[in-house]
């Protein structure tokens, strides 16, 4: 796993993959420093000798929400430079990588992108932006590394319980309570977890470019 931080919740992460009789590694690094890309690769390939799966997880919110039209060039630059520019370079360096060593077991590149990739929400523009586009990566992917047998997917979360919505739980609350999710409560952070694993350990091959939402029925039309 890779954070910018090598902090408490990254060691606990470690501690309970450990826990399960695997091996884990934690390699320090920027997604947006497209520079560091192939050493991390390098380095995960190093430690267990290959990649199976890529699970494109790291992203930020907007610094701050409010009006569309005051949005800063600079919070446009941070969010899309992770969400966005960072993931599309990692992803074609894990796919550079697979496609050069063919391999019998399966692989995939999952890529946890949001409601907001589709669902518009104008006080946090440059998060929908970043998010929008992952959708194409993820169908552009899927088109050329579809001889490869390497699968390609995107895992469209709702709204889910951590520390990025923390800070307008309350808000969320009251929304639950008028219906806005059909489920009538938070997703939680093990059930976006499980919708990767069922794509990742292989069963699924022959529906690459699919889209699986976690959400709740949030983002179902309905009148």
């Amino acid at each position: 796993m890779t954070d910018v931080v090598q902090d408490e919740e990254a060691e606990h992460t470690c501690s309970l993959i450990r826990h399960e009789g695997r091996d884990a590694l934690f390699i320090q690094s920027n997604l947006s420093d497209i520079g560091s890309h192939a050493e991390v690769l390098e380095k995960a390939v190093r430690f267990k000798g290959g990649v199976a799966c890529l699970v494109n997880n790291a992203g930020i919110g907007s610094p701050s929400r409010g009006d569309l039209l005051d949005v800063s060039s600079e919070a446009f630059d941070a969010v899309i430079g992770i969400n966005l520019r960072g993931t599309f370079f990692m992803s074609q360096a894990v796919a550079r990588h697979m496609a050069a060593t063919p391999s019998d077991f399966a692989r995939s590149i999952i890529t946890v992108s949001s409601v907001s990739a589709e669902m518009a929400s104008p006080e946090r523009a440059e998060y929908c932006l970043s998010k929008s586009a992952l959708p194409m990566m993820t169908r552009l992917f899927a088109l050329r590394l579809a001889r490869a047998n390497i699968a390609v997917f995107e895992v469209r979360p709702g709204i889910i319980r951590t520390p990025m919505t923390a800070g307008v739980a309350q808000k969320y609350e009251t929304r639950f309570e008028q219906g806005l999710v059909p489920a009538g409560r938070w997703g939680e952070s093990d059930e976006v977890g499980q919708a990767v694993a069922t794509l990742a350990d292989g069963s699924l091959p022959f529906a690459t470019g699919s889209v699986l939402n976690v959400d709740g029925g949030l983002s179902i039309p309905a009148f």
